[in-house]
């Protein structure tokens, strides 16, 4: 064959692969931390958390258990007109012994406001921003974050998009029993979750059970305490919050979730004080997807959804998002398996950059309430402009490169006619024994 016409039918060849299918950067590995002695009292790990209207929870982690759960804080550099003392625990793990972990509630805070803050009254500055107070508001969406070289380009791209509120549905650490892994991802956290709130659910990475000898969820509930106490909820892995205009309730995908249980007795006392017009858009985050068209995980979800999924649609959720998959997935608003109008959009964003990879492979053909589906690490970014629009938009983690890949406006389901129904149908199951 003449090479002139290999080098066109080869050139033919790469056009047509490029233009039908993303080829994705080979894997990254797991990230390294030299060991980097402090002084005992130096407060490390430092992360913060919505804590109730106009409060913020700072935790942070020292070696030092005498050293004090106080938190100074002002508007001005180095000038800190508050302060506040909090608590402070630690736990055991086999032969690991954690350090003093301090969670410690300020406020109340002014909204849209920098402060700068002082942890143990030593150590560095840092800085926090308050949430606003109204529209519009942005959350950056990523799970399954993990501690590898994708997670640090998924947290530097998380950083451009100036968001207001992070959401991660599950899979933090990927500390597996190895619990200085926790230390290391709050290393790797703090130049990010020390300056605006990350709120968190817990994955099945995040169990670290062992029978006979350790409980579920003691490292994730020790260092990281959510407002559960502050949203009614008697446990950690389930509470909800209120920012701006939107009411966003975190689900326990391995907390008892049947109609019986007290998670579903919480949601449902959750959602009856729910006021639309004061928060109209209502956001759920779980681990577990219930709509996935991947094929890891299949099926996983589906008890949860049983149970859950009538409760979540008479209340008029706008959107669900979920982890576990390592994949992104975006679905139209869809009800009981089928597209409905008056249903939730279901993200999956389980791509945040873990050890395991991506879920390459997808059930086909496919189904017809999913719009885009993607193999690829990245986040997401969830910006409500209203009371009515908002805008998704989920960026691939393209080599080093932040590449926005889908794009969506979502309108809200208040205003549009599904809430009048979905109040008789709310309060039908609300009575419900």
């Amino acid at each position: 064959m003449d090479l002139k016409l290999v080098l066109v039918v080869v050139l033919a060849l790469l056009v047509v692969s490029g233009s039908t299918k993303y080829v994705r950067p080979p894997p990254r590995k797991t990230l390294h931390f030299p060991w980097d002695p402090k002084p005992s009292s130096y407060p490390q790990q430092v992360h913060i958390s919505l804590a109730g209207g106009k409060h913020m929870r700072v935790t942070w982690v020292t070696s030092d258990r005498y050293s004090p759960s106080i938190v100074e804080y002002g508007t001005s550099s180095k000038n800190y007109t508050s302060r506040a003392r909090g608590e402070k625990t630690s736990y055991k793990y086999l032969l690991y012994r954690s350090g003093t972990i301090h969670h410690t509630v300020i406020g109340p805070l002014h909204d849209g406001t920098l402060y700068f803050y002082r942890c143990g009254r030593e150590g560095p500055e840092f800085q926090l921003k308050t949430p606003p107070s109204q529209f519009p508001v942005t959350f950056s969406v990523a799970g399954d974050l993990g501690q590898t070289e994708w997670t640090k380009t998924t947290l530097a791209h998380i950083d451009q998009c100036k968001y207001d509120i992070h959401l991660l549905p599950g899979d933090l650490s990927y500390a597996d029993y190895i619990q200085r892994r926790w230390d290391t991802f709050g290393e790797l956290l703090q130049p990010f979750a020390s300056r605006r709130p990350w709120m968190v659910t817990q994955g099945n990475h995040e169990m670290e059970n062992i029978p006979f000898l350790k409980d579920g969820f003691i490292p994730y509930n020790s260092r990281w305490k959510m407002p559960y106490a502050e949203s009614n909820s008697n446990s950690n892995l389930y509470y909800s919050f209120d920012v701006a205009g939107v009411h966003a309730i975190m689900l326990g995908s391995y907390a008892d979730y049947d109609a019986y249980s007290d998670q579903y007795r919480w949601l449902k006392a959750d959602l009856s004080k729910v006021n639309r017009r004061r928060t109209p858009w209502l956001l759920v985050l779980f681990h577990m997807p219930w709509y996935n068209s991947n094929a890891a995980h299949q099926g996983e979800g589906d008890k949860m959804m049983e149970t859950m999924e009538p409760l979540l649609h008479a209340a008029g959720v706008d959107v669900v998002f979920a982890g576990h998959v390592h994949a992104y997935e975006r679905s139209k608003r869809v009800f009981n398996g089928r597209s409905n109008r008056c249903g939730a959009v279901h993200i999956t964003i389980g791509d945040g950059g873990n050890k395991e990879g991506l879920a390459y492979e997808y059930k086909e053909p496919q189904p017809k309430w999913s719009v885009f589906r993607e193999a690829s690490f990245g986040h997401g970014e969830f910006k409500i402009m209203n009371s009515t629009h908002a805008l998704w938009r989920w960026h691939r983690n393209d080599d080093d490169h932040r590449v926005t890949s889908d794009q969506v406006w979502i309108t809200s389901l208040f205003g549009s006619g599904c809430l009048l129904k979905k109040n008789r149908e709310l309060q039908k199951i609300l009575m419900e024994p």
